[in-house]
């Protein structure tokens, strides 16, 4: 027997027998675990995960051709960072030190407990992703790692903030679980969530985006959880809620640290216990959904000023991604702005062919605190204005009026991006080379000072740290 999902999936069960590995599969699939693939000849084992990316194997320790134990060398051999179970139908202290000495995660033995079982994987892969998101910092992250690049081809991304951003929606896209996404507002949070969905194995199932801010306490209920014919004097029909329109797919909670706290509780309990009520029922309906949310606030300071459950948090936060703020990504500025103009200039029967020097420098000079999505704004404004082929600043009267002079005039003032270049030196000068001292001064990631570094050419006058 041979079982593969047609979407990705991060574990592998092996073993002989046919049932268990059916069983396995039930349990793991009823907690909201991603369906597993299945093998029950072990001299299949290396061709699977050489062809496939699995984070976590079921081993049986006693099979045919190949035992569980001679496996296990073989798999931590080849794939060290795969985490391995071993499961075994005789509780021998023996065999158990000897897996775990090989590198296994963990020793079962049958007949398996589900609720163990569950637990174990659910750590099994949470360690993996640790090791692996640790990973991820520790070396730079180039479009060039990603696995499945055609996922992102709507987000015109160059900066490699935003290569490390896409390779943790690869991560995690597989693995079933709960994401936060933060990030300010128009950084493209819900594009991202997106993205998670069509990678995961949920992708043939509804995408449902929820905006947290809009939902009231009145409709609360009814908007999330549905209602029965007659449950209230104008339910005329009955009607499935965001969960059970999303049944099989995906949740996108927005802004979820704007929901009225006196409903987090609603929201927590439906989560713990994957069940709901419709309003004016006591059938019980089982909900299986992933959930993404998203915020623009800092989420630990609306937990510590009460107004954001922590124990909601603790069940959405199983995995956390930050987008950094357009400011922080200087490498997109101009190919968003790019892209931008081409498409609203194409919209509007226009040929705009290429940015001014001018206007380009005053882009790479701006703040936009209202991120991608002010940045089209401005663009779509200034494309209506200009009647030349080139794109100039003086289409951008919101934009001429927040930047200096000397960006756009010649009037002997230092340029904005030498004044930032100046600025950053004397910092680090400050600071005697210390990025990490000199970001929490600039009021930026340590990555973002490493980055200007690099564009203004400053490590021969820095101080070695």
């Amino acid at each position: 027997m041979e079982s593969i999902p047609s979407h990705p999936t991060p574990i592998l069960v092996v073993d002989d027998d046919q049932g268990l590995l059916l069983s396995i599969k039930a349990t793991l699939l009823s907690a909201g675990i991603p369906e597993p693939a299945l093998a029950s000849d072990s001299r299949r084992v290396m061709a699977l995960l050489r062809q496939n990316t699995f984070q976590v194997v079921l081993l049986d320790l006693v099979m045919p051709h190949i035992g569980g134990m001679e496996l296990l060398r073989q798999i931590k051999a080849e794939f060290p960072n795969i985490e391995c179970i071993v499961v075994s139908a005789v509780d021998e202290a023996g065999s158990a030190v000897e897996a775990l000495g090989l590198g296994a995660y963990d020793y079962l033995v049958k007949p398996i407990n589900g609720d163990k079982l569950v637990i174990v994987v659910s750590h099994a892969l949470e360690r993996y992703n640790l090791k692996y998101e640790i990973s991820l910092y520790q070396h730079k992250q180039t479009f060039a790692d990603l696995g499945n690049p055609d996922a992102f081809k709507d987000m015109i991304a160059e900066d490699d903030a935003m290569a490390l951003v896409f390779r943790q929606i690869e991560t995690v896209a597989p693995t079933g679980y709960s994401v936060v996404i933060e990030g300010e507002s128009g950084t493209g949070k819900e594009m991202l969530a997106r993205i998670l969905h069509n990678l995961s194995n949920r992708s043939e199932a509804p995408f449902v985006a929820v905006n947290m801010a809009a939902v009231s306490r009145t409709i609360f209920e009814d908007e999330f959880f549905g209602h029965t014919k007659g449950a209230y004097t104008d339910a005329a029909s009955e009607k499935k809620g965001y969960f059970e329109a999303a049944d099989g797919g995906t949740i996108f909670l927005d802004e979820i640290t704007e929901l009225d706290p006196s409903l987090q509780a609603k929201l927590l309990r439906v989560i713990e216990e994957r069940e709901l009520y419709r309003l004016g029922s006591t059938q019980v309906r089982d909900i299986n959904v992933r959930i993404i949310a998203a915020t623009n606030r800092d989420i630990n300071r609306q937990i510590a000023t009460n107004r954001f459950r922590a124990d909601l948090y603790y069940r959405l936060n199983k995995y956390r991604i930050k987008i950094p703020p357009l400011r922080e990504r200087a490498d997109d500025i101009l190919p968003l702005a790019r892209y931008f103009t081409r498409t609203h200039a194409k919209a509007n029967n226009k040929s705009i062919e290429a940015l001014s020097p001018e206007l380009v420098e005053a882009l790479l000079g701006y703040s936009y605190p209202g991120n991608v999505r002010e940045l089209e704004n401005l663009i779509a404004s200034a494309v209506l204005l200009e009647t030349e082929k080139e794109l100039r600043l003086s289409s951008f009267p919101e934009l001429c009026a927040r930047v200096p002079r000397s960006v756009y005039a010649d009037n002997g003032l230092i340029p904005l991006v030498e004044l930032e270049k100046q600025h950053i030196l004397k910092v680090l000068e400050y600071t005697n080379g210390n990025k990490a001292e000199a970001a929490a001064i600039l009021g930026i990631n340590t990555s973002t000072v490493y980055r200007k570094i690099e564009k203004f050419q400053l490590i021969d006058r820095i101080p070695s740290y």
